[in-house]
Formats: C-alpha cells, structure tokens, sequence
C-alpha cells in the first residue's frame, strides 16, 4: 500500500484534450492558450489572465512590472515555498521576512503594521501574502494598510484557486480575482488543484499591467503594427524591451482547460475529505486549522500539528503513508541565512514547523484510504480508533 500526500487525477477527458492538441497546427503559441487564459480569468473572476511556464516566472513577471530593482525591499512570509521570496532576489531587491498569524498561518497583517510604523515611509515597495495550504488572506485588510503606505501587492494564490473570503460589504471575494491585489499568481505543478505538468497564471484588473506581461513572456517582442518603430513587412517583428521566454505551450493548455471543467467539483471534494478529517482528530491532542464561516479554504493541503512530528513522519512512511513538511521556513535557508536572517526572527513560522505534517490530500482519496491514515494516526497516539466513513461512501467522489 501507498497513499501520495498529493496526487494529479489525470481522467480520459485529460488525455483525449491533450491528443487533439498534438495532432494540431500548434504545439506553443496557439489559440489553446488564449482560450486557457479566458476560462481561467472566467473561473476566478479576474478581467486577464497571463498563461507562463511556471508559478515561478509568474512571480518573477510579477515582481518585474512592479517596478522590483535594487534597493527595492518586500514583505513576504517566511511559510511558503522559496519562490515567493526568490522573485524579489530575481529583480535584485531585498526581501524582509515577517512572521505568521498562528491561528490561520498566513502574514500576519499586525506584525506587518508594526514594520510599517517602525520604518521610514518608502522604506518599503510591497507586500506578497501567501493563501497558505488554501487558506485564504483577508486582502481587503492588506489593501487599506498599503494603500496607507503606497505599496503593490501580490497574491500568492497557488495554494488557493477555488478559495474565498467575505469582505466588509459581506461580498465574497475569490482569490485571484483581482479585487484587492495588483497582481495574483497561480501554480499548475501536478499536486496543484489543476495540474498541467508545469504551467503557472497571472491575473489581474489592469490592462497595462497585462499588456507588459504578454510582452515580456515572450523575449520583449512585439509584432503589433500598432506599437512597431518601424515596418518592413508582414514578417517584421521588435524586441522593444528586455524579456524572457516564459510561454505556456498548447499541450499544457490544453490539459489545463480539461482539468479547469471540474475544478470545483475538486475543491468541493477537497473540503469534504477536509470535514471527516477535521472531526476525527476534534477533542485529541492533533491540532488543525480552524476554518470561520467568513472564509472558504480550498485545501491545498491538509496540516495537522503534532507533539514528535519527525516519529509520527517516519512511522507513516514506514507503513505507506505519504506525508510532507510544508515548509521548512524560508528565512532559515542557507541563502537567506547567509544575507543576515537568523533563528528566532519569526518565532511563530519556526514552531509551526517544529510541529507541522501535511497529510494525504487530493480529490480521489477514497474513504479507506482516509479511514486508513486517520486510525494510523490517532492510534500512534493512543487516541480512540475507531473512525469509520461507510455512511459518507454514497458522497465519494472517484475517477
């Protein structure tokens, strides 16, 4: 027996999108992507969308029109992956750490206030809050703050597409949507909600914003009669800036628009295996985030916080079980170690990890296999075993 902490769920839908794209005119550049693009804005609610290679370009792309040079410093959170701060490092700007809220694990918006307070006004140029494992951040709440101190702001929404928050007008607001941040970005990476290999999204509002970033995904070039200094000809092409070649391709496209048709199926499946979780480890010693009715998590991830993480970690292993630690902070890295971040700046983010363990979260977990991993656990610590989910079967979803 083994059970993945994550999974793609690859359906023949998938397969038969991709086949097709294969066998057409285009395999980079086409029309899939556009389309990608459109249904992609479509399900988060977003004006544009900016297909690229990777959650990480999207990053770099992001902190790029945001002006990011050196001298540059941005708040981030010290619990996400390296490329939320590694995107600032890409435009030679200087990312400051600010610990986590431990109740919801994401930026902690008073601790950010309080760095804010304490520093010259322009010390800083923005704030990049991270949806952690699909809990959603209060955006409307960092709007205000850095409109108060003149700073962008990026969403790192690739735990979170399908999540959601209630704002002070009591409207929901889904992530990426555009409402409250400059720019969102997303990750397609194969344990992601939608999965195409590797791909990545930017969304935003602004259509300047969106016009540089389809030009600088594609070297800086432009072929628009429109924006050309000159004109030779139908062939003529400009590099009028300095770009990259970050493109999404059409085969990936096309794997992305099949698996976007039941995204939320996924995410609502996501919250159930997230419910009969969330009840059998209630009144033990397994500690998992609490979810208010004011938001909706899209479970990215499921993180339970033990007592003896690294024992409960390998005796899982040792029995099938496929768990992870989401994440070793950030500003503890080598790199980061080595530009003067030390242990004991963000206690918060540093005692999560002490205690963190992601535990197996994908849409076609099927009830035993969850039955499974919920008995191995409790019964590692002597809590009661005997959680059971065969009411629950009729409302399993399986591919």
């Amino acid at each position: 027996m083994h059970i993945p902490y994550g999974r793609q769920n690859i359906t023949a839908e998938d397969i038969s999108a991709v086949v097709k794209a294969l066998k057409s005119d285009y395999l980079t550049q086409g029309p899939l992507v556009k389309q990608f693009e459109e249904k992609f804005a479509n399900y988060v609610g977003s004006k544009y969308a900016i297909a690229v290679s990777n959650g990480t370009t999207a990053l770099h792309l992001a902190a790029k029109v945001l002006g990011t040079k050196k001298g540059s410093k941005v708040i981030t959170t010290p619990l996400t992956f390296a490329a939320t701060a590694n995107c600032i490092e890409y435009c030679e700007g200087e990312v400051h750490f600010t610990d986590i809220d431990p109740d919801t694990l994401t930026l902690d918006i008073n601790k950010v206030r309080k760095l804010l307070s304490e520093n010259p006004r322009g010390t800083f140029s923005g704030i990049i809050p991270v949806s952690f494992a699909g809990y959603p951040v209060d955006l409307e709440a960092f709007r205000k703050l850095a409109d108060e101190y003149g700073l962008w702001i990026i969403e790192d929404a690739c735990h979170s597409p399908g999540a959601r928050f209630l704002d002070s007008s009591n409207t929901w607001q889904k992530c990426g949507n555009g409402q409250y941040a400059d720019l969102s970005v997303f990750s397609f990476h194969p344990v992601k909600h939608i999965a195409c290999g590797e791909g990545g999204m930017l969304t935003c509002n602004d259509e300047k914003l969106y016009k540089l970033l389809l030009e600088l995904r594609t070297h800086g070039i432009t072929k628009d009669p429109s924006l050309l200094l000159e004109n030779h000809g139908g062939w003529y092409y400009e590099m009028q800036t300095l770009g990259y070649n970050y493109r999404l391709t059409d085969i990936a496209s096309a794997l992305g628009i099949s698996q976007l048709d039941r995204a939320e199926n996924g995410v609502q499946r996501r919250k159930e295996i997230a419910r009969i979780y969330d009840e059998a480890f209630a009144d033990t010693t397994i500690k998992s985030v609490f979810v208010p009715n004011d938001i909706e998590h899209a479970y990215h991830l499921y993180v339970i916080q033990v007592k003896d993480r690294k024992s409960l970690y390998d005796y899982l292993i040792s029995k099938g079980i496929g768990v992870q630690v989401h994440y070793y902070p950030v500003h503890l890295m080598p790199y980061y170690k080595i530009k003067g971040w030390r242990k004991g700046d963000c206690p918060v983010a540093e005692n999560y990890y002490e205690q963190c363990l992601s535990i197996p979260m994908f849409p076609t977990l099927s009830s035993d296999e969850q039955v499974t991993i919920i008995n191995l656990i409790k019964s590692f610590y002597n809590e009661k075993v005997s959680y059971n989910t065969s009411k629950r079967r009729k409302q399993e979803i399986t591919a």
